[in-house]
């Protein structure tokens, strides 16, 4: 493309139709249509053992109550002061210590919770309760009512995920609170994973919501799946052996805006080069080992958070058996016919 000179008549016209509100195209065109994408984000890994240091020091800080919700962003190095861990989605982790009761609320924004630590205590949505355990995917759909509560000895841990970004960049938010901290229960223990979970479905039910019925993936069932796909020895070059969460009525992705995958690497197991369009998040729930991410090698472990920008090569490589809980915002793109990947030389 040849490059816009600049003239003093040029720019006495840029100047003019400044003042109307104009620009012209063809100075920021390269900027806007790009070869390939060109993103702020930028690869960085958090250490979860820091993490929790940091959260126990804010319990005695401030209240659940009065926070709303006890949270510390993952803010992407690249993207300082816009609460965003990539360019189109949020993570924080949250605490939840003895005693505690995030206030329910809901909003437009749709979450995920993914349990790093901690064990028993509870999250309710539209008024069922389930207990949380670690490696447990739990959904929050778009303006369900929500509340969390702990009423173990143990402080809990897990990672949160939102699509914040993209409602704030449809200008599309709405939130708010219940006139009471706790909703009340309606439905059992475990209901929706009865209803959902086991490959049948109500023949007569007619669900508006695109997200998926279930809202507990527990941990002990994605274990399985995962051994039992092992069983198989049919091993991805680039992933390993990876999964992605779904909706048992449509078999899409569990979320309509944000796309869960787990993901089993065996030991001494290094994956091929990958890169893709969607910036991806990534908590090891078991295991150590290490990914390069372009020209940088992170080192983690269990619990370590870190995040692959778009269309950055990337390796993992497993020391021990690994399993990696990884969140994006895939399910947009490939709705968009944007998504894109290259597996390298695999």
């Amino acid at each position: 493309m040849e490059a816009v000179q600049k003239t003093p008549e040029r720019e006495a016209f840029y100047k003019k139709i400044d003042s109307e509100n104009l620009s012209a195209l063809w100075n920021v065109l390269g900027d806007l249509v790009t070869p390939e994408p060109r993103s702020a984000c930028r690869p960085h890994l958090w250490k979860f053992d820091s993490i929790r240091d940091y959260m126990n020091e804010a319990g005695k800080l401030i209240t659940a109550k009065e926070a709303e919700r006890r949270v510390l962003v993952l803010e992407n190095p690249g993207l300082r002061g816009q609460s965003k861990v990539t360019t189109s989605l949020f993570a924080g982790v949250q605490m939840v210590v003895p005693g505690d009761v995030a206030p329910a609320h809901r909003h437009s924004q749709s979450a995920l919770r993914f349990v790093l630590e901690g064990k028993g205590a509870h999250t309710t949505v539209d008024g069922e309760r389930t207990a949380m355990e670690p490696g447990d995917f739990i959904i929050t759909p778009s303006m369900t009512w929500h509340d969390h509560s702990n009423e173990t000895n143990e402080p809990m841990f897990w990672l949160d995920g939102l699509d914040i970004p993209m409602v704030q960049f449809f200008d599309a938010s709405f939130a708010e609170g219940a006139n009471e901290d706790q909703q009340k229960i309606s439905k059992p223990a475990g209901d929706s994973f009865a209803r959902y979970g086991h490959n049948l479905l109500p023949v007569d039910e007619r669900r508006k919501s695109r997200t998926s019925p279930i809202f507990n993936y527990p941990y002990s069932h994605t274990r399985e799946a995962l051994e039992r796909a092992k069983m198989r020895d049919e091993w991805d070059a680039c992933h390993g052996l990876k999964l992605k969460f779904s909706n048992p009525e449509t078999g899409d992705f569990a979320m309509p805006t944000i796309g869960t995958f787990i993901q089993l690497l065996p030991k001494s197991f290094k994956t091929a080069r990958y890169r893709s369009t969607d910036a991806t998040v990534f908590v090891a729930i078991e295991g150590k080992g290490r990914t390069r991410i372009g020209d940088q090698t992170f080192e983690w472990g269990a619990r370590d958070l870190f995040v692959v920008p778009s269309w950055h090569w990337v390796t993992h490589e497993a020391d021990t058996d690994a399993v990696l809980f990884s969140f994006s915002d895939r399910p947009v793109q490939q709705k968009l016919d944007l998504f894109r990947e290259d597996r390298g030389n695999a």
